[in-house]
């Protein structure tokens, strides 16, 4: 490949892509980049919010039926689906002994089950039409470490689950030409953690752990998440890649 076509490498032109939790966060940069690299996008959200040009779907990820409706209406709109990120979640931060079992089916529902859900019915289309795709999971530093600033053992057991699953289904459907991949992000600047975004203290806690020294923005997940999601990345798969500022490496 020459220097002068690598550019088209990240290109998306003519792809379907869709994206859970699309309206915040890491899902809403993910869109953005998609769509600037040429995708067709597709939010799929519990509330889809107005605003950016591209279509939305009303979707609890977590509720089998309503998943399997929102992917078959993908395909009936646009007639493939190249592209799945997978990007909603949710955290209940409790310590262990405090967490109900409410609470724990609660984040296991949405992280874990939606997470699978997703990846199923997005594999679906992508069989049956014959066609390679991709799928990019997002799962954290706390699936790769038990460490963290506080206790969160639900979010923690869910993403390190997400890691597991992404090498089991990148196994599973290479065969099809199906590439599962996923990013372990650090603590990154979105409403998802607004609650200690608010603590002075704790943010240079968080920024002295990480060697470059401060939190990722929205944007720095969201390009890892498009490099996985695109031809550059066309020997990829199963792999889990941190976007972290070094956090794990120490």
């Amino acid at each position: 490949m020459s220097a002068t076509n690598l550019p088209m490498l990240f290109r998306l032109d003519g792809t379907v892509a869709a994206v859970t939790g699309g309206d915040s966060g890491i899902g809403q940069a993910s869109v953005r980049a998609l769509a600037e690299a040429g995708a067709t996008v597709v939010v799929l959200d519990r509330a889809p919010q107005e605003g950016e040009a591209v279509e939305r779907i009303t979707v609890d990820v977590a509720d089998a039926e309503a998943v399997r409706a929102a992917f078959d209406a993908i395909a009936a709109r646009h007639g493939r689906l190249d592209i799945l990120v997978n990007s909603a979640g949710t955290a209940i931060r409790k310590p262990a002994l405090d967490v109900s079992v409410e609470d724990w089916n609660t984040v296991v529902a949405v992280n874990m089950t939606g997470s699978f859900l997703c990846a199923r019915e997005a594999a679906r289309l992508m069989i049956a039409a014959g066609r390679p795709g991709a799928i990019v999971n997002v799962a954290s530093i706390m699936g790769l470490s038990g460490g963290g600033l506080y206790p969160n053992i639900s979010y923690q057991t869910t993403k390190g689950a997400i890691v597991n699953m992404t090498r089991a289904l990148a196994v599973e459907w290479a065969p099809n030409g199906i590439r599962v991949n996923a990013v372990a992000p650090t603590y990154v600047r979105t409403p998802f953690i607004r609650s200690l975004l608010d603590q002075p203290e704790l943010m240079r806690r968080i920024e002295e752990m990480t060697p470059l020294r401060r939190l990722a923005d929205p944007e720095d997940i969201a390009a890892a998440i498009l490099y996985l999601a695109s031809p550059a990345a066309a020997m990829v798969t199963g792999h889990t890649l941190p976007v972290d500022g070094g956090f794990l490496a120490q």
